[in-house]
């Protein structure tokens, strides 16, 4: 891959990053989860939900409760392509809940997340995080 295309294709994956924060930040679980493939994964300390609708759900509830009104502080530290259509993003981030201006140090996390380029869009296919 040329560097122009790895410049392109890394845009592209982080416009999809972008775009689950920009639903984050609207409470709508449906465009949290537009660019997930439909058998993707999401695990998180103690939970794994399986397929993009436990993905849609598990937000969809928290967007009802504890996570109404809050954001995402997030910060890719490394986008890699390791195999044609495939990327890897990994990112530090923390959750701000409603009226905080800085998350407590302890709610910042090390996320990965694994995209493929289907029919030339990329979807996330996988997510984790754990403990920073």
């Amino acid at each position: 891959m040329n560097d122009t295309a790895v410049r392109t294709d890394r845009d592209a994956v982080l416009d999809v990053l972008k775009g689950v924060y920009t639903a984050w930040v609207a409470n709508d679980a449906d465009t949290f989860v537009a660019d997930y493939e439909p058998e993707s994964t999401s695990v998180l300390p103690g939970v794994f939900r399986n397929g993009r609708e436990a993905v849609r759900a598990g937000m969809a509830a928290g967007f009802a409760g504890p996570l109404r009104g809050s954001s995402v502080l997030d910060e890719p530290q490394l986008v890699r392509f390791p195999a044609p259509d495939t990327a890897v993003v990994t990112s530090r981030a923390a959750i701000l809940l409603a009226g905080e201006t800085e998350p407590p140090a302890d709610r910042w996390v090390l996320a990965t997340w694994t995209l493929v380029r289907r029919d030339g869009r990329w979807l996330i296919t996988a997510y984790h995080n754990c403990a920073a």
